[in-house]
């Protein structure tokens, strides 16, 4: 792996002992570009086909979108087409059969938390993950032989969270079926430590057996290309690259997830139940429904109300933002 170059016009890093290397790109059959329509993923997409394009491996690039439906903003999906188009990329969207978020909140009586996000494992990382299988797939129809490496490439940034903090810019994403030296390492030690009566959570994070996206028929490494840089550093890469970020960021939103994620800031919170108020009634009739609170600190119904008084934000003003 090569150290990342520096490219002119673009941004210092605010966290420089969280450079992340470039990995060979060349050394892939496929690059996957997860593009939420955000800021982070628009400026992660533009930092990536600066390499891919310098490594003469643009073509292996395939943008994916996972729809996330009625819970996430109005447009996104067009406009994570619009930045895949910019480069003239591959534009794949993927989405969970079934149940749209708020239906599975009914489902299973209770909202996601910090604690246990299961709607990232369902609605994101399960229905990319059948893109990777089906990459592989066409890889192996097209005469591919042995492993098909595959660098699955996200915006992760360390100062959206402590916990982003604590993930390394390039990893392997290894799993219990994975033959690689390491992961097999990791599932000795996973045994003996279970066989010692050691509880899974127990287990050091270095020994513990991982459940990525490898296996026998794909190697799958992740890459955060952007995860020291800062909010100013992701805003001006946007504004070399060129490419047009979501309205909602001129409405005064600070991130583009869902439109009301259970991590986001009571402002933020608040400020979206303004500007998608049907949205937020149908999020208010699910806590009805189930009896279960949108967050243990605030109620969908609680936020609704001080949408109700709480003044606009003047133009140009962003809320606050949160962790997660």
């Amino acid at each position: 792996m090569a150290s990342r170059r520096a490219i002119p016009g673009q941004g210092a890093f605010d966290l420089a002992e969280l450079r992340p290397e470039v990995p060979d790109l060349a050394s892939y059959r496929w690059i996957i570009a997860n593009v939420s329509g955000g800021k982070d993923s628009q400026a992660m997409l533009a930092e990536l086909m600066l390499h891919a394009t310098a490594a003469g491996v643009a073509d292996r690039v395939v943008v994916v979108h996972a729809d996330l439906g009625i819970v996430e903003w109005p447009g996104v999906r067009e406009l994570a087409a619009e930045h895949a188009a910019h480069y003239g990329l591959r534009f794949e969207v993927v989405q969970r059969v079934g149940s749209n978020l708020i239906e599975r909140v009914e489902e299973r009586g209770m909202w996601p938390s910090a604690d246990n996000r299961w709607c990232t494992s369902d609605f994101k990382r399960g229905p990319i993950r059948k893109l990777i299988t089906m990459l592989v797939n066409e890889a192996r129809a097209a005469g591919h032989t042995g492993v098909v490496r595959i660098l699955n490439v996200m915006g992760l940034r360390a100062d959206e969270s402590a916990a982003r903090r604590m993930l390394v810019a390039f990893a392997h994403d290894g799993s219990k079926t994975c033959p690689c030296t390491e992961c097999q390492r990791r599932r000795k030690a996973t045994e003996a430590a279970k066989a010692a009566g050691l509880k899974p959570k127990k287990i050091p994070a270095r020994d513990r057996m991982q459940h990525g996206a490898s296996n026998t028929l794909r190697w799958v490494d992740t890459w955060l290309p952007i995860h020291g840089w800062s909010t100013a550093d992701v805003w001006a890469s946007i504004f070399v690259a060129g490419t047009r970020p979501h309205p909602a960021y001129k409405s005064g939103m600070p991130r583009l997830s869902c439109v009301f994620c259970v991590l986001a800031s009571r402002a933020a919170l608040v400020r979206a139940a303004q500007l998608q108020p049907k949205l937020a009634a149908r999020y208010a009739l699910a806590e009805k429904l189930t009896g279960h609170r949108f967050r243990l600190d605030v109620s969908m119904a609680e936020i609704i109300e001080e949408a109700r008084t709480a003044p606009t934000p003047e133009a140009g003003a962003v809320v606050a933002c949160w962790e997660g």
